[in-house]
């Protein structure tokens, strides 16, 4: 009698020692699935990686993702035809390898997963490096950018500190909205009455203009092209939001396309032309933010 009720005992304890544990944490099954998934997530990525590389020596086309409204990076000119600077460099790194480019206009929240499915080789628009080291492979930056706000130039907004109880509006995934959202930016952005995010800065310039918002943060290529585009009015404030620098962004690992593009733009830069390319863009400021071939 004394070993049953013993027996009844023992297996009581044992349930309820695995039921505090399951309360505890997840169970080994849970464990063991997340680390499946995310074993695979890494092996998916590596084997998309390695299959584009392996397309390097055979391939005949190069395709560029970028933001179809980023001057004066990638954007549509009068004529409806795709321009820019980053477009024209990667036109004459395509030249030099015996490419052809595809100029692949995507949605900017969407850029990953096009990257991902190997329907785009890299992000090339102007397309921040800092703080996302260890989500791509990318190539050397060769351009030193800031981000900016614009305002009004009868707004009297002449510093950040002005913004507060403003409508600020920036792009949606942008590095200006990162910046904002920084635990560096986190008092100034408590100051601001609302952060309106944006598709795309057409539209945001379009509610500037209207007086729909107060200011702009975006970078400073972008609104020294937009300024110029529309005659004065607006201007930019003296103290940046934060500073960057530009690359090409390519899936993470793969290093080989990358090695081969970035070697080309480097001896564009060794030969004056990744110069040349960029004068074309002068008026935009551009010169003042190259920081190859100088």
């Amino acid at each position: 009698m004394k070993k049953r009720v013993f027996a009844f005992l023992l297996a009581g304890m044992m349930a309820a020692f695995a039921a505090g544990c399951g309360q505890d944490g997840e169970t080994p099954d849970v464990q063991e699935s997340q680390t499946a998934q995310n074993t695979q997530a890494a092996q998916d990525t590596q084997a998309a990686a390695s299959a584009q590389a392996e397309d390097t020596e055979k391939r005949t086309t190069f395709t560029v993702g970028f933001d179809a409204e980023f001057p004066p990076y990638g954007y549509v000119d009068e004529n409806g035809e795709y321009v820019g600077f980053d477009l024209d460099l990667a036109e004459e790194v395509c030249r030099r390898n015996g490419w052809e480019l595809v100029k692949q206009a995507i949605n900017w929240d969407s850029k990953d997963m096009e990257l991902s499915a190997g329907t785009i080789d890299c992000i090339w628009n102007g397309f921040t490096m800092n703080g996302r080291e260890d989500q791509y492979t990318f190539s050397v930056p060769y351009v030193d950018n800031s981000q900016v706000f614009v305002v009004a130039a009868d707004s009297g907004i002449t510093s950040p500190a002005d913004l507060a109880g403003k409508t600020v509006g920036v792009q949606k995934e942008s590095s200006a909205q990162a910046a904002l959202e920084s635990e560096d930016k986190a008092e100034l952005l408590a100051s601001f009455a609302e952060l309106k995010k944006y598709a795309d800065y057409n539209t945001a310039f379009m509610d500037l203009e209207a007086g729909a918002i107060d200011a702009l943060a975006m970078d400073i290529g972008v609104a020294n092209y937009n300024i110029s585009q529309r005659d004065g009015g607006f201007v930019i404030l003296d103290e940046q939001l934060a500073s960057e620098q530009y690359a090409i962004g390519f899936l993470l690992g793969n290093t080989e396309l990358k090695d081969q593009v970035e070697t080309t733009l480097l001896e564009m830069a060794e030969d004056g032309t990744f110069v040349q390319i960029a004068e074309k863009y002068a008026d935009f400021g551009l010169m003042d933010s190259i920081c190859l071939g100088k």
